[in-house]
């Protein structure tokens, strides 16, 4: 039978095409260019020598076309668009558990923005999709050549420049399982969608559907399931050219696309060129919109060239990560539950066609395959035929009418009653019934012959979800965990970087399964076990490089100058697997990669003082490394010389206290950087504290931190030379207005003795006794509370200054004035409040009945002090205990050289007996008075 010629092929399409243009569109003209085009492109796309083989991303029908055309055409090369860079990593893949993604990663970006950084670019890959089903035939296959023609992931930024990414309006919010990528860039094979928001829309509202991923299921995908290898190759090209062809004219995305095209185009030439590979036995694997281009480059004797620019200087490096049905259907824009539907069809597929499909060997979790029959001959090629026009036919045939699967809906309705049952909703049989008949009553409303997985969403989330979630899982949640939406990859060990799996090695002695997704919880009892030790500091530099649940303490603490003999922690490192394997693009070891974030962190253009201290307590706590604290601690210094803001005192002040406490109990002398910090720290804060005091920008916290800073370095900056007239001129030079600042400036006298206690308390009363300063009282409170800072020892004062106010403010007055004396109380001075209740509970009674006769400690009088008497009648005054023992004086006078004896005791004088021995001035007094 003769075939048809290349130029007839197509030629009763393209009269139906321009007959129906002339009809709808009042004229020829006005599709003509359009509809011709596409045929155009799909004849241009099957005449090609390299086979194109169309797909759309995560499609279970594009999967299983791929099966069985490789099957058919055992092909020698097979062409994938896929990062070029990304292929040493494939054979990995036969460790791992599906869905997982393909990373490259660069922490060190050089050549693009700073805030880019850092640079990460991900490909997921599931079971049910054609490139996994290219990639096991190829791996797999002996004398089967794999090569990835796309563009490399530092192209993928190089081009990012001026373009946008796509998103689509159905993507899922956001949770745990649909952040496994990360900010990274999805690179996906196909991605089919409209890019023309007139024609989705129209599609949406004439197919009586909710989202794009619910058309395609329903109008490409399931009449593409049984389909032949012509039919869903020239539907596949026609659908690519329709979009492509509509599209609006973003000329950033599309300069992108074409450059793509023109990329891989140039990279299959050189190949084949290189390799000297027949085109025939060859397979081209793209998406369906880049396999309908009209660029110069397309084919194997395209006319264009391209010129491929060189990589930048970035470092990057390449790994798996853990994916989900949630994290593809999340970056990339598709409907919640798609990738799971996806992911069912693909069985139901399977089992409809019989399809063997490919999967690498010792793939994890993948069904062991039959064991084929002795009798079963070894697969030949099938030689190639022209193929002819099969749109024609596909586009005027009826939808196929699919009869309703009684059994499989009815289980799926009692399943999601169950798992609702489960997650705290009041479901019953009444409610699987009504879910059962829901769906078919859906199904007749949008024209459908049966009811979809989408049909059967909405009639469960109408029938069960009443009223509110009583847990984290809504029903539509719970739809797509029953179709499979729970399902999340696993890297496997011997595919970890080295850092990951040094980290499992080294806590293995705990004995847990820490590969798996979950919580294990780890016991660890140092004193039983000391070997434990290791493992805690393994988790606590865990706890501080990876995501908050990664590695969390439960029991022990870490702290300087403190060790914990027992610890337990609640360990997730299955379910962040990804963050773990980032950590070893950036180091062969978590010490390494610790050491770098900290100097990193120190050495940042905008790193505070309190920042770099910070990093120079995580490198004491954690990596127990003088050397680097040292090299930081110079840092800090450098950083507080050239700050001129106290915005972070009071973090600054904290963490010297801690350092200086530790260093003062763990080492015979002080680092050389913190006595210089004392000492810098010193001058600096007098200098900046009469600008303080009045700065608006400054807070009461603030400059109270700064007066705790100088209270508590004066004695060590003073040993080291610095002069305490520096912090008098700077009180002296304070003036502040604000009532807070008055109150923080009279605490910091008390403390540096210009001022008493009692002129304290004077002045306190006048405050309390003038009604116009009444009402901002509490604010003058609110000084002294953070007065407890820099001076602790006025927290009876403070007791005293508040329970002054409540007992002579009078009702009205006390009463609107209360709640912002609770307010100011709550806000400012929450972290200083316990020192001022311990103070109150140690000053009032303790039983209410005590309280009506207790008079407060400031109103008790002073007793005057009492002189004690002499004892013996007037001998008081002798040195009796010198003449008893006179030993010791003899000693101490030989010592300095003196000579004499001691004389014998005179009985006691009676009567004025300095008088008697001294008469003159008794005598002078006499004449004066007898004078005057």
């Amino acid at each position: 039978m003769s075939m048809p010629s290349e130029e007839t092929r197509f030629e009763a399409l393209r009269g139906q095409l321009q007959d129906a243009a002339t009809e709808f569109a009042d004229g020829p003209d006005a599709l003509q260019g359009i509809l011709l085009g596409i045929v155009d492109d799909v004849d241009r796309a099957v005449r090609e020598p390299l086979e194109i083989f169309p797909v759309c991303h995560h499609s279970p029908a594009s999967a299983v076309a791929m099966a069985r055309r490789l099957r058919e055409k055992q092909p020698k090369v097979v062409y994938l668009e896929l990062c070029e860079d990304m292929a040493p990593l494939l054979p990995e893949l036969r460790n791992c558990r599906l869905p997982v993604a393909v990373q490259a990663f660069a922490s060190e970006v050089k050549g693009f923005p700073a805030e880019w950084a850092p640079l990460s670019v991900v490909a997921p890959i599931t079971e049910a999709s054609a490139e996994y089903q290219a990639i096991a035939y190829a791996l797999d296959t002996p004398g089967v050549e794999l090569v990835l023609v796309d563009r490399s992931s530092d192209h993928v930024f190089q081009w990012q420049a001026g373009a946008t990414e796509p998103t689509g309006s159905d993507a899922p919010p956001a949770d745990e399982e649909a952040a496994l990528h990360g900010d990274a860039v999805g690179v996906e094979i196909g991605d089919l969608r409209p890019r023309f928001a007139e024609l989705e829309e129209h599609l949406l509202h004439h197919g009586r559907v909710r989202h794009w991923s619910e058309w395609w299921h329903q109008y490409v995908e399931l009449p593409l399931g049984d389909s032949d290898h012509d039919t869903y190759r020239q539907v596949m090209l026609l659908i690519g050219s329709l979009f492509r062809r509509l599209a609006p004219g973003d000329q950033d995305r599309v300069r992108v696309d074409e450059d793509r095209e023109r990329y891989m185009w140039t990279r299959m030439r050189e190949h084949l060129a290189a390799s000297g590979t027949d085109p025939e036995d060859c397979l081209y694997v793209c998406g369906a919109f880049h396999a309908s281009s009209r660029v110069a480059e397309f084919g194997v004797h395209g006319s264009g060239t391209f010129e491929i620019t060189p990589p930048s200087d970035s470092t990057w490096q390449h790994g798996l990560i853990p994916s989900s049905h949630a994290a593809i259907e999340a970056q990339f824009g598709l409907a919640a539950g798609s990738v799971s539907i996806a992911a069912t069809q693909w069985a139901k597929n399977l089992k409809r066609t019989r399809v063997q499909p490919f999967r690498l060997t010792g793939q994890a979790g993948a069904r062991k395959a039959a064991k084929p029959r002795k009798t079963a001959a070894a697969a030949v090629p099938v030689a190639p035929e022209a193929p002819t026009d099969k749109l024609s036919g596909f586009l005027q045939s009826p939808p196929a009418l699919d009869r309703l699967d009684e059994a499989e809906l009815l289980g799926w309705s009692v399943e999601i009653v169950r798992s609702a049952r489960s997650n705290g909703y009041l479901a019953s049989t009444a409610d699987a019934i009504a879910v059962f008949e829901t769906s078919i009553l859906l199904a007749g409303m949008r024209d459908r012959a049966r009811p979809t997985p989408y049909d059967f969403q909405d009639a469960a989330v109408t029938c069960i979800e009443k009223e509110t979630v009583p847990g984290r899982r809504d029903v539509r949640r719970l739809v797509e965990i029953l179709m499979g939406g729970d399902r999340i990859g696993q890297v496997g060990y011997d595919a970890l970087p080295p850092l990951a799996r040094d980290v499992h090695d080294r806590l293995a002695p705990l004995q847990l399964k820490l590969q798996q997704r979950g919580v294990r919880r780890a016991l660890l009892d140092m004193t039983a076990q000391p070997e434990l030790r290791q493992c805690s500091d393994v988790l606590w530099m865990l706890r501080h490089l990876m995501p908050h649940g990664a590695a969390r303490p439960i029991m022990g603490e870490r702290e300087l100058g403190k060790q914990s003999v027992q610890e337990s922690w609640d360990l997730a490192l299955g379910t962040h697997q990804r963050a773990l394997i980032e950590l070893g693009y950036e180091g062969v070891s978590i010490e390494q990669v610790l050491e770098q974030r900290l100097r990193r962190a120190a050495y940042a253009p905008n790193a505070t003082t309190a920042q770099v201290l910070g990093a120079v307590e995580d490198a004491v706590l954690y990596l127990r490394s003088s050397r680097l604290a040292d090299e930081l601690g110079t840092r800090a210094l450098e950083v507080l010389a050239t700050e001129r803001s106290v915005d972070g005192a009071p973090e600054v002040l904290r963490r010297v206290r801690r350092l200086l406490a530790y260093y003062r109990i763990s080492r015979p002398v002080l680092p050389t950087w913190i006595e210089s910090f004392a000492k810098t720290g010193y001058a600096h804060y007098c200098t900046l504290l009469p600008t303080a005091f009045t700065d608006e920008d400054a807070t009461v916290r603030q400059v109270a931190a700064m007066l705790g800073f100088l209270f508590s370095m004066e004695s060590l900056a003073l040993s080291l030379g610095c002069d305490r007239t520096q912090l008098d001129l700077a009180f002296a030079q304070s003036h502040p207005q604000e009532p807070s600042r008055v109150a923080l400036l009279w605490a910091a006298q008390v403390q540096l003795g210009q001022l008493s206690r009692a002129e304290l308390r004077e002045r306190c009363d006048a405050l309390l006794g003038n009604p116009l300063v009444v009402p901002a009282y509490p604010r003058y409170l609110s000084g002294f509370l953070h007065a407890l800072e820099p001076v602790p020892q006025l927290a009876d004062f403070v007791v005293e200054a508040v329970s002054n106010a409540f007992a002579r403010l009078p009702d009205p007055v006390l009463l609107p004035w209360l709640p912002k004396l609770i307010t100011t109380l709550r806000s400012e001075g929450a972290d200083l409040a316990p020192l001022l209740i311990r103070e109150a509970g140690r000053v009032f009674p303790g039983r209410l009945a005590a309280l009506d006769t207790w008079v407060p400690p400031w109103r008790t009088a002073p007793a005057a002090p009492a002189v004690p008497a002499a004892p013996g009648g007037g001998t008081g005054s002798r040195a009796v205990l010198l003449a008893a023992h006179p030993e010791t004086c003899d000693s101490v006078a030989e010592l300095l050289g003196c000579e004499g004896a001691w004389e014998a005791e005179e009985p006691a004088p009676s009567g004025a007996v300095l008088a008697g021995r001294h008469p003159e001035t008794a005598a002078a007094i006499e004449v004066l008075l007898a004078g005057g």
